[in-house]
C-alpha cells in the first residue's frame, strides 16, 4: 500500500473516483513538493484533474484531512506517551491581490489566513501526523475591535482555536485509551477557558504561562511571585536552538516545581467559575549571556509533577514544541504554500489539505530517521524509490535484495539535497531533505526508463 493510499484512502468524499484522484495528486505533490503545479503533474490531463479537484465545491478540506487524522490515531496507539503540539502560523497571500475570499492578517493591507495546526509527536520527536487543523479567516469589518472582546463568548473569539485543539486531543485520547495524550501549547495557549475545557474533558495539557494570574495560595497573591519563591531543587544544561538573531547555545537553568490553584479572571467573577488546580514547573536561566534574553519557562500542566524526574520530563516535553514550528516551515518553504495561485480561497484550502499531509511526510522522514534509525526505509519510501536511490548513490545497476535502514536512506536523500555527511555535520535537516526528495523523483523516473520491466526488488 502506498503512503498516499494509507493517508487519504478513507477520505469521505462521496465518490471513489474523487478519492483516487486525491491519492494520485498527493503522490505527485510528494514527489516534487517545491515545484509548481504544472511541474508536478506528468501530463496536461493530470494538471486539469488537479485544478478540477481544487475547484470542486463538493469537496471539503476537513473531509480530505480526516482520513489522515484517522491514520495518525492508529500510529499514536503504538506509543505510551504522545504530545499534541498546537500553534498558529500566518499564511500570507498579499502578493496575490487578485485572490478572492481571504481574510486580513496583521493589518488590512495584508490578506491570507491563520493556520492553526495540531501535530502529534513522540517525546523522542518522531512526528506521527496531524490531529487537527483549523483555518481562521479574519473579517475585515471586525478587525481591530478589541474593545468588544470581553463581551463576546469564547466561541466567538479567535482564541477558541486552543479549545478546539484540546477537544481534538480528547477525542484521540478516547480512540487510544492505552496512550497518554498531552496537548502542548506556548504562551498564547495560556487561556483560562482552555484549562477549564481540559478539566471538563479530563484532557491532560501542558501550556507555557503568560499571565501573572491570581491564585488561591496564601504565600502569594499572584502566580509569578509564588513561583519565584519556590526552592530551587535542581540545575541542568539545556540546548537552545537558534532563535532569530541569537545563535544556538547551551543554557544553565534552575528548576522549581509545585502545585497551585488558578483563580478565574476577575472580570468574569459573576459567572461563578471554578478555581483550577495545576502543577507548575519553573525553569529559569539565572545568569544569561550579556545582551541576550535568558531562558524562562513557567509551565502549567494538569499532568502530575511529583518529583524532580517528572518535573524535568515536563520540561523535555515542552522542548518538543519547536517541532510544530518546523512543520509550518516545511509547509511554507518546502511546499511553497504562499507561492500558490489558485484565484480563490476555497481552491487554496482544498490544495492546503493535500500539502499539509505532504509536509508531515517530509518532516516525518527527517525525524523518524533520528528516533528509529534501524527502522526499514519502507516505512516512508516505496520500493521503486529506495531502489533507485540505492543504485544512484552506489553507482550500480544492481538492486539490493533487502531495503536499507531509514537512517541510511534519509542520509542518501539528504546527500541529493547538498548534505555532506561529515562528522561535524550532525544529522540532516529538513531543508536538505526536501531538496533531496525532489531529486529522488527524477531518479525514479530515470530508473523506470532503464528498467522498463522493473516491478519490485530483483
Amino acid at each position: 500500500m502506498s503512503w498516499a493510499v494509507h493517508e487519504f484512502g478513507r477520505a469521505p468524499l462521496g465518490d471513489r473516483r474523487r478519492v483516487e484522484r486525491l491519492i494520485k495528486i498527493a503522490e505527485a505533490r510528494s514527489q516534487r513538493p517545491s515545484a509548481s503545479f504544472p511541474a508536478c503533474m506528468e501530463t496536461p490531463q493530470d494538471l486539469d484533474a488537479f485544478y478540477a479537484f481544487c475547484d470542486n465545491e463538493h469537496i471539503k478540506r476537513e473531509a480530505v484531512v480526516l482520513s489522515h487524522i484517522q491514520a495518525t490515531c492508529e500510529r499514536m496507539a503504538a506509543h505510551p506517551v504522545v504530545l499534541a503540539l498546537q500553534d498558529t502560523s500566518y499564511v500570507d497571500y498579499s502578493h496575490h491581490p487578485q485572490t478572492t475570499g481571504l481574510g486580513v492578517l496583521h493589518d488590512k493591507q495584508h490578506q491570507g489566513y491563520l493556520l492553526h495546526s495540531t501535530l502529534v509527536v513522540t517525546p523522542e520527536r518522531e512526528p506521527l501526523g496531524l490531529l487537527d487543523q483549523q483555518v481562521i479567516q479574519r473579517d475585515a469589518k471586525a478587525f481591530g475591535k478589541k474593545q468588544t472582546r470581553r463581551q463576546r463568548p469564547i466561541e466567538a473569539k479567535e482564541r477558541y482555536k486552543w479549545l478546539l485543539s484540546v477537544e481534538a486531543s480528547a477525542a484521540s485520547q478516547a480512540a487510544c485509551p492505552e496512550s497518554l495524550v498531552v496537548n502542548v501549547g506556548d504562551r498564547e495557549a495560556d487561556v483560562y477557558d482552555a484549562f477549564l475545557r481540559a478539566q471538563q474533558l479530563q484532557q491532560p495539557v501542558l501550556f507555557r504561562g503568560a499571565w501573572n494570574r491570581s491564585i488561591e495560595e496564601e504565600a502569594a497573591a499572584y502566580l509569578w511571585d509564588w513561583a519565584d519563591a519556590l526552592t530551587v531543587c535542581d540545575q541542568r544544561e539545556l540546548a537552545l536552538p537558534k532563535r532569530g538573531r541569537y545563535a544556538a547555545r547551551s543554557a544553565s537553568v534552575s528548576l522549581r516545581y509545585g502545585q497551585v490553584n488558578l483563580k478565574p479572571p476577575s472580570y468574569r467573577r459573576s459567572e461563578g467559575l471554578p478555581t483550577l488546580p495545576v502543577h507548575v514547573v519553573y525553569v529559569r536561566e539565572e545568569q544569561p549571556p550579556a545582551h541576550e534574553p535568558g531562558l524562562e519557562w513557567l509551565l502549567l500542566t494538569t499532568v502530575p509533577v511529583t518529583d524532580i524526574a517528572s518535573a524535568w520530563e515536563r520540561v523535555d516535553w515542552y522542548a518538543c514544541r519547536w517541532m510544530i514550528e518546523l512543520y509550518h516551515k516545511v509547509l511554507k518553504s518546502g511546499c511553497q504554500l504562499e507561492a500558490r495561485q489558485l484565484e480563490t480561497a476555497d481552491r487554496l484550502l482544498r490544495y492546503l489539505a493535500i500539502d499539509s499531509v505532504v509536509a508531515w511526510r517530509i518532516l516525518g522522514l527527517t525525524f523518524t530517521a533520528r528516533a528509529q534509525p534501524e527502522l526499514s526505509c519502507e516505512a516512508f519510501l516505496e520500493p521503486e524509490e529506495w531502489q533507485a536511490l540505492y543504485c544512484f548513490i552506489h553507482k550500480t545497476p544492481k538492486r539490493p535484495e533487502q531495503p536499507p535502514s531509514l537512517r541510511e536512506a534519509s542520509r542518501w536523500i539528504a546527500q541529493l539535497g547538498g548534505f555532506l555527511g561529515r562528522n561535524s555535520d550532525g544529522e540532516p535537516g529538513i531543508t536538505v531533505m526536501w531538496r533531496g526528495y525532489q531529486r529522488l523523483s527524477d531518479m525514479v523516473q530515470m530508473h523506470h526508463v532503464f528498467n522498463p520491466t522493473h516491478g519490485g526488488v530483483g
